[in-house]
């Protein structure tokens, strides 16, 4: 896992929405320009301190929307979708990262790491190196990145 960087796309997308976001009071979570089958999606996920609801996402999608129009950012067709990021959202930036230091985290690993392909413990922090954590037993762990598939909140049913 590396940290994620934006493609050039993704970086005229958020640099262009991110005032928007935030003078809603929306923190923009992330950007994400992909293709699925012949279609391209613009995603755009949002986060607040009070959750993120449907009409949440409404109220962002219209001046999201109309920014988009106006500046024609990508010049090919898609589809815009403005959401939540999730409760069990992926940590992909160094921000998310800091802003998520003390919660739990799944870790899924690339190959078995002490016999475990996947772990749940404390988030501690995050470096270009690796990923720190406290394990249930208050051992604190780092992990290497290239180790790691992915890194999301957890949150137990």
């Amino acid at each position: 896992m590396k940290f994620k960087k934006f493609g050039a796309t993704e970086q005229k997308v958020y640099d262009l929405i991110r005032p928007i976001t935030d003078e809603l009071g929306y923190f923009l979570w992330d950007v994400c320009y992909e293709k699925e089958g012949a279609l391209w999606y613009l995603r755009i996920f949002i986060d607040s301190d009070d959750g993120i609801t449907i009409a949440d996402c409404e109220r962002a999608n219209a001046p999201i929307n109309d920014i988009m129009d106006e500046q024609d950012p990508i010049s090919q067709s898609y589809t815009l979708e403005v959401g939540s990021a999730g409760l069990e959202r992926e940590l992909v930036k160094e921000e998310h990262f800091e802003v998520c230091e003390g919660d739990m985290v799944r870790i899924r690993f690339i190959r078995s790491v002490d016999g475990e392909k996947e772990i749940v413990a404390v988030l501690s922090g995050a470096d270009k190196e690796g990923v720190s954590v406290v394990m249930d037993d208050g051992s604190e762990r780092k992990f290497p990145l290239a180790d790691i598939a992915y890194v999301k909140l957890y949150f137990e049913i």
